[in-house]
């Protein structure tokens, strides 16, 4: 059985901590791991699982790889989509892959930002929906409802309690709806978690969409390995429609089975339900960081960098971030997409990326900017190099603050400890590397007419970024 992780979401009803460049599936929301690794984690135990297929962005990539290096795993393949085309083609790239060299296995279909608390009763399932699988059939897991939730799809089945033959697959109802659902019984959430053979879902994708299958295969064949991942070709994934695994397969198969689920499950897919994710105090207040609060109830508040008070309100949200902060009432916190689409029309960079921005070499925080200047903070792992560049429009001064730094200017190759500066001229091809075995600090900052990140000119990169 081959875990397929799909990890191609951005997270946009979590904003402020979600963003395009690192969304939520990225973030440690619940202790140190990230739902991204927490996936992969919670699969410990399992008979016969091989590393897993993750298919994800361009974008996200070396994410993924530093977060795999960081629980200690390995990935069978990392697969980059070349654009967003949802989930169906999404899965048929990672089934086309897996079914090379005539192999056909099991694909356990995760979304990468999933919670799931109870790992037993999740195995247990998986366990069910194995030998319903090695017999053709698509099978998904449906979620024990614990409310008449009008925020989910549900998915109606034959028989109540046991893994059962799909009626039908429904669109989230109205709450009239919904609560008779719960009410009888054999009504479950649609988790958007599956396992079949890969030939299964191949065979089903080409009866109800053979030109999506065409699209994929020629993505396949024509990818090429670039350091640890697979890019799909770019032409002929373009070329493939746009469609989700439900209504794509799961809506017109007649091998759709459900094998029901209760373990904890969320898809974090709002504040509210990461509110109610959480453990809540008394007052059913969830609070994260540097939170002070008087008579407030039913909220969720959230501190990254600095001391946040609130003061006499029931049922809101409230989120800071280092360069944002969100304030919602509860109930139109789901709403946050609005302030979404306002700043991506006014093209604020607060929509794509955090202050703190995250590289194959490292980070770099920016703690200060205003007109022709920047300040950053910029952290360089062991071994790694930024790339061999020159900008045309600022010129930087460097300060080591803690560890090795080898520096390239023009033709000139130095060595920098602790406190020593250096200063790179506009115009001067450079590169900053980290010769040691602990991380390199740096304060960089950058002086000129224009500060933005596109002026970087790359001569020649470790990580083949254009």
């Amino acid at each position: 059985m081959i875990p397929v992780i799909i990890s191609g979401g951005t997270g946009t009803r979590l904003w402020p901590l979600s963003r395009k460049n690192k969304p939520k599936q990225f973030l440690s929301l619940f202790g140190e791991s990230s739902l991204f690794q927490n996936t992969l984690i919670r699969l410990g135990g399992l008979d016969d699982v091989e590393n897993p297929l993750i298919v994800c962005n361009t974008e996200h990539r070396f994410m993924v790889a530093e977060q795999l290096q960081t629980i200690e795993m390995s990935a069978r393949e990392i697969i980059l989509e070349p654009c967003a085309r949802n989930t169906a083609p999404a899965i048929a790239l990672a089934a086309i892959k897996a079914l090379e060299n005539g192999d056909d296995p099991l694909l356990l279909v995760l979304a990468a930002d999933h919670l799931i608390q109870n790992v037993t009763a999740f195995h247990h399932a998986i366990e069910q929906a194995k030998q319903l699988a090695e017999q053709g059939k698509l099978v998904t897991f449906g979620i024990q409802p614990q409310s008449a939730h009008t925020g989910y799809g549900y998915i109606e089945a034959v028989k109540k309690d046991q893994p059962s033959d799909v009626k039908r697959f429904i669109e989230k109802p109205d709450q009239k709806t919904a609560e008779t659902y719960l009410a009888a019984g054999n009504f479950f959430w649609n988790s958007g978690m599956f396992l079949f053979k890969a030939s299964s879902y191949i065979n089903e994708l080409q009866q109800y969409h053979p030109e999506m299958v065409v699209a994929c295969k020629k993505a396949i064949e024509k990818s090429i390995t670039d350091l640890d991942f697979i890019r799909a070709d770019s032409d002929a994934f373009e070329q493939c429609p746009s469609d989700s695994i439900d209504y794509a397969v799961m809506e017109k198969t007649t091998k759709a089975m459900v094998v029901p689920l209760d373990a904890g499950w969320s898809d974090v897919g709002s504040w509210s339900s990461l509110w109610e994710a959480f453990p809540q105090d008394e007052n059913n207040n969830v609070l994260v960081g540097d939170v002070i609060i008087d008579s407030v109830t039913n909220s969720y508040i959230h501190s990254e960098n600095r001391l946040v008070t609130v003061l006499g309100l029931d049922d809101v949200v409230v989120v800071e971030t280092h360069d944002a902060v969100m304030v919602a009432h509860k109930d139109q916190a789901q709403n946050v997409k609005n302030i979404v689409e306002t700043l991506s029309n006014q093209n604020r960079k607060e929509v794509h990326t955090h202050r703190k921005c995250y590289r194959p070499w490292g980070s770099y925080d920016s703690v200060d900017y205003g007109k022709r200047f920047q300040v950053k903070r910029i952290t360089v792992n062991p071994g790694a190099s930024l790339s061999l560049q020159m900008h045309y429009h600022r010129a930087e001064h460097w300060v080591v603050v803690s560890g090795t730094a080898e520096v390239t200017r023009d033709d000139e190759v130095m060595l920098l400890g602790e406190n020593d500066p250096t200063f790179i001229p506009l115009g001067s091809v450079h590169r900053l590397r980290n010769p040691g075995r602990v991380p390199l600090e740096i304060v960089e900052v950058q002086s000129g007419s224009y500060l933005e990140e596109d002026d970087i000119i790359r001569l020649q990169d470790s990580y083949n970024r254009k």
